[in-house]
């Protein structure tokens, strides 16, 4: 288990909505345009892998829209969204309300992804 705050702390994470007073039990990071484009709803439930306690980090963002209607219309939801590469001031006003109904931690790194990857796996939770 990871404290939602120090995961974040990690990554450079700005909050925009949700809990942070949680854990997570892992973390994906997914390509967002080539999620919404090829993965099936199968496919997209598989990324989750043993636990949906976890953080999705979507990179290629342009308002996080698109990664929330998808996870809105799937049945199983993640811990936390973090969105790489925008800014909060970026995000669709739509996403927190999204967020907030599916109980969804949201927020925004501007951490280059590969640092993000790095970052994360030298740490030792």
């Amino acid at each position: 288990q990871v404290p939602l705050q120090g995961f974040a702390d990690a990554i450079g994470c700005t909050l925009l909505c949700g809990s942070m007073d949680q854990t997570i039990h892992g973390y994906t990071v997914i390509n967002s345009l080539n999620a919404i484009l090829q993965l099936s709803s199968n496919e997209f439930n598989r990324i989750y892998g043993w636990s949906t306690e976890r953080s999705l980090i979507f990179t290629n963002v342009s308002t996080g829209k698109s990664p929330m209607v998808a996870i809105r219309v799937t049945p199983f939801k993640p811990r936390c969204v973090v969105f790489q590469g925008i800014s909060a001031a970026d995000v669709h006003p739509i996403v927190p309300k999204m967020a907030e109904r599916d109980r969804i931690t949201v927020m925004c790194t501007s951490m280059e992804i590969e640092k993000i990857v790095n970052v994360l796996r030298g740490q030792e939770w």
